[in-house]
């Protein structure tokens, strides 16, 4: 089953924010969830901007953990690969600036976060979601590899040329294809990327087929171009980055969506929202950084402020942390 589906999310940390505990907490339900039906996109599942005015975060809990397995894969361990495609890189400070290498060799905040994800008690709330073998998602993110072209787009990219560049990685041996892989496309300040960024999402992923086999994708958008859309950070970021510390955000929606609902077929609950989606844009409990910037958990010895995920156990809910 292909979907488009959008989250309806919460207007900022204000709204959002409660004291987070061992117990999941359960958003409000949505007065009136938005779907958006775009002809040719079936493929793909968005994360809206930031409502104005705020609207309630989805919930449909039905019963049971308040989302369901629909039969699809889901991805045991996730591996990330990031193509930097943008004219003038690095596109976040201290990133790649051209050519390829190992996630090891890529020292921007980005990179820094997908290196510290895994293994985390953030991501461990992902191990709560399986299979029809009752096989669980394992604690594990490992961020294989990287392709930065400066032979960036400009203005509007579609959908297609989003693809095509990923295959295009594959053809050259930029890239390397792998089934378990995200392959996260990041663009530039000033680019459209997707064709609706900045009027419907701030990101997006979903899987196509191509001759290697089924291709797992995210559309990431330079975010900071929408920081009252799709940025939740106050002053300059817990990192002094407000770029990369924004990207970060969403890019943890798109990752964990992708580990439990790749094909758009495995873990959704009765309105089509996907566990990030159920907690996007709330963060429980937060703290003030030491440079006086808003946080509310610390991976690798760094502050971040990362959107809660939904705990498929119990009666569910949105954690930073499992258990």
């Amino acid at each position: 089953m292909n979907r488009w589906l959008p989250l309806v999310v919460m207007g900022g940390i204000a709204a959002a924010a409660c004291t987070d505990t061992q117990t999941p907490t359960q958003p409000p339900n949505p007065t009136a969830p938005e779907l958006l039906q775009v002809q040719g996109k079936a493929h793909i599942h968005i994360m809206l901007r930031r409502p104005n005015p705020p609207a309630s975060a989805a919930a449909g809990r039905g019963h049971g953990t308040g989302i369901f397995y629909h039969g699809g894969p889901i991805l045991y361990a996730t591996k990330v690969a990031t193509i930097y495609w943008a004219t003038g890189l690095p596109i976040y400070t201290a990133g790649p600036a051209a050519g390829t290498g190992t996630g090891a060799q890529d020292g921007s905040l980005v990179g820094f976060f997908l290196r510290n994800l895994g293994g985390s008690p953030y991501f461990n709330i992902n191990t709560t979601y399986y299979d029809g073998t009752g096989t669980h998602v394992q604690n594990i993110v490992t961020y294989t590899q990287f392709w930065a072209d400066a032979n960036g787009p400009s203005g509007t990219v579609s959908d297609a040329q989003v693809q095509q560049k990923i295959l295009s990685g594959f053809t050259s041996g930029a890239l390397t294809y792998d089934a378990s892989t995200l392959y996260a496309v990041f663009s530039g300040p000033g680019v459209n990327l997707g064709g609706g960024f900045g009027t419907q999402y701030c990101a997006y992923h979903g899987h196509f087929s191509s001759t290697s086999g089924d291709v797992k994708y995210a559309v990431m958008p330079y975010d900071w171009d929408d920081p009252a859309g799709c940025s939740a950070i106050a002053g300059v970021g817990p990192n002094g980055d407000p770029a990369a510390d924004t990207e970060v955000n969403t890019l943890a929606h798109e990752t964990e969506e992708t580990t439990t609902d790749g094909d758009l077929n495995a873990w959704y609950d009765r309105r089509g929202y996907e566990n990030a989606d159920k907690c996007a844009w709330t963060f429980g409990a937060t703290y003030t950084t030491t440079n006086g910037s808003t946080a509310n958990m610390n991976l690798g010895g760094k502050d971040f402020l990362i959107q809660r995920n939904w705990v498929n156990a119990g009666s569910g809910g949105c954690l930073v942390h499992f258990p």
